[in-house]
């Protein structure tokens, strides 16, 4: 069991980091969804999917992956629920995104996947702060 409460450890920080935590979580969490639902949209539909198969997998395959970790990663970030285990599939998408599928553009056309990827990396190590579902967990007995 302190394995499991290990996962959803929140560090014991000032006010001021657990609210940056929060932003952090909500906007990025927030504008991930702005990219993640039409992921799904195009997943659920009827049209033929149109997207870059990667590392041998189908097209519709990358897309579900893409897909789940964009949309079902915000919507855990924004609740504080997993954060640390919800952000890497969102910062590999990302990493993915910025250096495979964008490797010859300019950086002008990768830069939002490094924002990204930069703000997920740091959720990673921060963790979901004071106002989150991770807090709540970490602290029951």
């Amino acid at each position: 069991m302190n394995r499991i409460k290990q996962l959803f450890r929140v560090n014991q920080a000032p006010l001021s980091t657990d609210i940056a935590l929060l932003l952090i979580r909500l906007f990025f969490g927030g504008m991930m969804l702005t990219h993640g639902i039409p992921k799904l949209e195009m997943l659920f539909s009827s049209a033929t999917v149109q997207f870059i198969p990667l590392f041998g997998f189908s097209a519709g395959f990358s897309l579900a992956l893409a897909a789940a970790a964009e949309a079902g990663g915000a919507i855990l970030l924004i609740a504080g629920l997993g954060t640390r285990l919800a952000a890497i599939p969102m910062a590999a998408t990302m990493l993915i995104a910025a250096f495979v599928v964008h490797a010859n553009d300019p950086l002008a056309t990768k830069e939002l996947a490094i924002l990204y990827l930069v703000a997920f990396t740091a959720l990673i190590f921060a963790g979901s702060g004071r106002f989150s579902i991770d807090r709540f967990i970490s602290q029951r007995k």
